[in-house]
């Protein structure tokens, strides 16, 4: 059983920057792959970006160039840097956790753990 808490959330003004952090406990953090999503309101749940165990990451277009992920296997977290919001960004954000995580592009319906997930809100 792996447990995810997110943390980082919080409201921004557009063109401003937050970051985004979820910490796991339980088995072994460095072979999953972790994901972010984010669901707005009345939306369907999106992938944000991924980063597998082999630190391959992806991205959806919609924040390639301004969103990061990146991982710090030591402290079993994985971040979300966040520049340039917009108020579309706007989202309650999760992390989740696929294992194996090789190779692994963390699609939606692969993940097999989930936070309960952050809000972010980008003021216009």
């Amino acid at each position: 059983q792996v447990q995810l808490v997110e943390s980082g959330g919080g409201l921004v003004q557009a063109g401003g920057s937050l970051n985004l952090s979820c910490t796991a406990s339980g088995r072994a953090f460095s072979g999953y792959a972790m994901g972010w999503f984010r669901q707005a309101p009345g939306k369907e749940r999106e992938g944000v970006g991924c980063v597998n165990s082999g630190g391959d990451t992806n991205y959806a277009d919609s924040v390639i160039g301004r969103f990061t992920v990146s991982r710090d296997t030591a402290r079993n977290t994985v971040y979300l840097q966040m520049n340039s919001l917009k108020p579309e960004d706007t989202a309650v954000y999760y992390c989740a956790a696929d294992y194996p995580g090789y190779g692994s592009k963390c699609a939606d319906y692969n993940m097999d753990y989930w936070g309960k997930g952050t809000l972010v809100t980008v003021s216009s």
